[in-house]
């Protein structure tokens, strides 16, 4: 019995071409983009986020947090009016916006202060910019704050919360 001996580079030659011919084979199975996108329709489940009433822009404190819940009792949020015009920002100076208080590390509470305008987690030290849409400055945090979308009535002078952009920790939806 004859004994063949195989060198590196022809194995790897070999494993590399036959890597790339599965590859092929492989990607030509893949739907096109337009067999992808599928339409909404019986297999697709749009949840529609409630709307609720934060509070009156004009009976709202400078720099202090407001507190409610949305889009559920189990999820505490704040409401913010910063005193002068932020990104994302409601109300008559565009200077009202909302943030989730669960931390996107571990789900601690977060606080908002103040000072410096920023909201801080006892737990692992992490730190999100308020009046930068809830953006991670420093800390264990990977994500930013999920913050609540709002809507200003001017006739009512009210603020409702409409939706969350991001993902509230702990969950795989935000409406359950």
């Amino acid at each position: 019995m004859q004994e063949h001996k195989l060198s590196r580079r022809i194995f790897l030659k070999s494993s590399g071409s036959a890597a790339a011919v599965v590859g092929t084979a492989g990607a030509a199975l893949l739907p096109t983009s337009a067999e992808a996108a599928a339409p909404a329709g019986s297999t697709s489940t749009n949840l529609t986020y409630p709307k609720r009433s934060v509070g009156k822009a004009g009976g709202m404190p400078v720099n202090q947090a407001v507190s409610f819940s949305y889009p559920d009792p189990s999820s505490p949020c704040v409401a913010l009016r910063m005193g002068s015009a932020v990104p994302g920002g409601v109300g008559p100076n565009k200077d009202i916006v909302a943030y989730s208080t669960l931390c996107t590390n571990m789900g601690c509470p977060v606080q908002y202060e103040g000072g410096t305008k920023v909201f801080k987690c006892g737990c692992h030290f992490s730190m999100f910019d308020a009046e930068n849409g809830g953006q991670m400055v420093c800390g264990q945090a990977t994500e930013d704050l999920p913050r609540v979308l709002l809507d200003y009535d001017a006739k009512t002078d009210t603020v409702t919360a409409v939706g969350v952009d991001g993902l509230i920790y702990g969950r795989q939806a935000n409406i359950l």
